[in-house]
């Protein structure tokens, strides 16, 4: 038979293992519930706000379509990425393949330091230094720089990483073929890194997507699509509709407001599949696994 002391131990670690699940539950929910409330709503009323004219005519006052917006939008991560991913690509081979000593310690720093940064900050000190300093006003480059001073660090960080994670065995192998140091990386460290090289520049095209506070102060608003201008001119983007349309006390601005809210979160869900993809064929196989 037990002894009375085990069988009160026991049901000591049940209870309070009990209560660790029920407290575990009910953080989840206090977590889940306001999100998916979030999500039905913008959804369901995202969605009944749907319509062609949406995607085929350009913003009117509080009314209208949301083409100026997409198309800005898009023009604006593009933008931000061809200006962030050669720059975070490169910064993080260096970090990885160079970056042991002092300067490199200094650059992961400041790295770190840069996406700590709020991102009002740097729309506030890219208006100040972009569009009045160097008098652009409010554009689509002052917008893209931004957004790419901002997303840098994470490009960077994703790229050292993922060659990090490159075995050294297969780069040894390559110094004794008599491979150079840069055929080394480009050819042997580069293809195995490029999965989670990718994780990070659409996790970067994420982060553009949502951001409204420095476009505010550096790519302004237009009801009318870009035509092509990067300096002197003013631009549309989706986050500005939702930021300001949901206050207007009118039914068209609502609608416009819920319906830029879904196309955003659409398009990060996408992201977001893309990125569960890229890790997992990222992840390295244990043996037996197909």
């Amino acid at each position: 038979m037990p002894h009375p002391f085990k069988l009160s131990r026991i049901a000591r670690r049940k209870w309070l293992s009990g209560l660790g699940w029920t407290l575990a539950a009910a953080s989840f929910v206090l977590v889940a519930a306001p999100l998916l409330d979030i999500l039905y709503t913008v959804i369901h009323k995202g969605m009944s706000a749907l319509s062609l004219t949406l995607f085929t005519k350009v913003t009117n006052g509080i009314s209208g379509g949301l083409l100026n917006a997409i198309t800005g939008t898009l023009v604006l991560v593009f933008g931000a990425l061809v200006f962030a991913a050669p720059v975070g690509i490169l910064a993080g081979i260096y970090l990885s393949e160079f970056g042991r000593g002092r300067f490199g310690r200094v650059v992961r720093f400041l790295d770190d330091v840069l996406a700590g940064v709020p991102s009002i900050v740097l729309g506030y000190f890219s208006y100040v230094t972009l569009v009045i300093g160097m008098g652009w006003q409010f554009s689509v480059l002052a917008g893209s720089l931004t957004l790419a001073i901002m997303v840098v660090p994470y490009v960077a960080r994703f790229t050292e990483i993922s060659f990090l994670q490159v075995p050294n065995s297969l780069r040894e192998a390559g110094y004794a073929l008599g491979f150079r140091e840069l055929t080394v990386i480009t050819r042997v460290a580069l293809p195995l890194a490029l999965p989670g090289i990718m994780t990070g520049v659409l996790f970067a095209i994420a982060i553009s997507l949502g951001e409204t506070a420095p476009l505010i102060y550096t790519a302004g608003w237009s009801n009318f699509l870009w035509n092509g201008k990067l300096i002197h001119e003013p631009i549309g983007y989706l986050t500005y509709v939702i930021w300001s349309f949901i206050n207007q006390p009118y039914r068209s601005a609502h609608a416009l407001a819920f319906a830029a809210a879904f196309l955003v979160i659409l398009m990060v869900l996408l992201i977001n599949v893309g990125l569960s993809v890229m890790l997992r064929r990222a992840r390295p196989m244990r043996p037996g696994q197909r």
